[in-house]
C-alpha cells in the first residue's frame, strides 16, 4: 500500500499574536528545536511558513539555517499584512484591526510580496517557493502575484470554512469563503481559485474534514443558525488537523480521531498546522503553561507515531514534485518563471 504523503506546517510568527500586541516579540523562535526534534524522530520535515518578525530573528534565522542545510525542514513565506513593510495604513489602527492583504490595493500588495519574498531569500539563502497567506485570507490576484515571483506552491485553503465573519478591515467585507473549494490538491485557476487548471501555482488544501456528527447528519449545516450554534455545543462542524481540539473536554482525543480517520479514507495527503508561538508556555490563549505544553507534545509524540504507520513525511516543495510526477502531469515549459524556481530552488545555499 502507498503511503499517504504527510505534511506539517507551522505558520512561525511573534508570541501571542491573538493578543493584537503593537511590540510584536520572537521569544518562541527558542522553542523550536523540541518540536524539530520531534519531527525528526518521525522522519517528518517541518515547513516553517515563515513572516517578517521571525525573518528578523536571529535566533530563529540561525536555527532554521542549520535544519534547511540538513535536509531537514522547508522554509516558506507566511505574510501578515498589517506588519510587513512597506508600511502603508489601510485603517485607523492597523494592529487592532490586523487587515487582510487583499483588503490593499494591488500595489501595495505586489510590494510588500516582492518586499517579503526578497527578505526571506536573504536572509535564508534559499529561493522561496512554498506560501501561506496571513489568516487564511487568499484570492486570484494574490495567487497571480506569487507566481511571478516563482513560487510553486501554497497552503492557504482551508476548505468548507467561511472565514466572511472575521473581519479584517472594518470596512470591508471579511476573509475567504472557502465553502465550495476542492479538499484535494489541485492546481489554482483564475481569477476563480476554487476551480483547477492544469499548472501554475498548485494549492495543498489545509487537512479540515466534517466532524462524525455533522457528517452523520449533513442536515445539520441547513439548521437555522441559533438552533446550528446549540448544535456546535456538542459539536464543531469541523475538524482541523491541528491542536486545538486538545482543549475539548468533551473529546480530548479529536486530533486522534481525525487523522486515523483522514488516513483510512486513503486521502492524496495530509497536512497539519500550528503556530510557533503554540509551542511556547504562554505564546498563545490555547497553551499557558508549561504543564499544557508537556501534554500537547505527549499527544503529538501519540500523533506523529500513529501517523508514521502509512505516512511518509514531505515538504511543500517536495510534494509539489510528488504530485506532479503521480498525477502524469508535465513539468513547467523551460524558461517559464515556475521551471526557473524549481531549478534553483536549492541552488542558493546558505553561507
Amino acid at each position: 500500500m502507498s503511503e499517504t504523503p504527510f505534511i506539517v506546517t507551522v505558520d512561525t510568527e511573534g508570541d501571542n499574536l491573538w493578543a493584537k500586541p503593537r511590540a510584536i516579540t520572537t521569544r518562541n523562535a527558542a522553542y523550536l528545536p523540541r518540536f524539530q526534534r520531534l519531527c525528526e524522530k518521525f522522519h517528518f520535515k517541518p515547513v516553517y511558513l515563515t513572516n517578517y518578525e521571525m525573518a528578523m530573528s536571529d535566533v530563529f534565522v540561525d536555527f532554521a539555517r542549520d535544519v534547511v542545510s540538513r535536509g531537514a525542514c522547508e522554509v516558506g513565506m507566511h505574510l501578515h499584512a498589517w506588519n510587513s513593510p512597506p508600511l502603508e495604513a489601510l485603517t485607523g489602527d492597523d494592529f487592532s484591526h490586523q487587515p487582510y492583504l487583499i483588503e490593499y490595493p494591488d500595489r501595495v500588495m505586489r510590494e510588500k510580496i516582492r518586499a517579503m519574498t526578497r527578505l526571506l531569500e536573504d536572509r535564508f539563502g534559499r529561493k522561496m517557493v512554498s506560501h501561506r497567506a496571513g489568516r487564511w485570507a487568499f484570492d486570484g490576484r494574490y495567487a497571480g502575484m506569487l507566481l511571478d515571483e516563482g513560487y510553486l506552491v501554497d497552503c492557504s485553503v482551508t476548505p468548507g470554512v467561511d472565514w466572511r465573519a472575521t473581519p479584517g478591515d472594518p470596512d470591508g467585507n471579511g476573509g475567504s469563503d472557502y465553502r465550495s473549494f476542492p479538499v484535494r490538491p489541485y492546481f489554482l485557476a483564475s481569477p476563480d481559485i476554487s476551480k483547477g487548471s492544469s499548472a501554475g501555482l498548485l494549492e495543498v488544501p489545509m487537512t479540515v474534514l466534517p466532524s462524525r456528527l455533522f457528517r452523520r447528519w449533513p442536515w445539520a449545516y441547513r439548521l437555522p443558525h441559533h438552533l446550528r450554534r446549540i448544535v456546535r455545543r456538542i459539536s464543531p462542524e469541523r475538524r482541523w488537523l491541528c491542536p486545538v481540539p486538545l482543549l475539548e473536554k468533551h473529546n480530548p482525543d479529536a486530533m486522534l480521531e481525525l487523522a486515523r480517520r483522514a488516513r483510512d479514507e486513503r486521502p492524496p495527503h495530509l497536512e497539519f498546522m500550528l503556530h510557533s508561538s503554540e509551542l511556547m508556555p504562554g505564546g498563545s490563549p490555547t497553551f499557558q503553561g508549561a504543564a499544557q505544553i508537556d501534554r500537547l507534545y505527549e499527544t503529538l509524540e501519540i500523533l506523529f507515531e500513529e501517523l508514521a504507520r502509512g505516512c511518509r513525511g514531505m515538504t511543500l516543495a517536495e510534494f509539489r514534485d510528488h504530485w506532479v510526477k503521480t498525477q502524469g502531469l508535465a513539468p513547467a515549459p523551460v524558461g517559464s518563471k515556475l521551471a526557473g524556481a524549481a531549478a534553483n530552488e536549492n541552488s542558493m545555499v546558505p553561507g
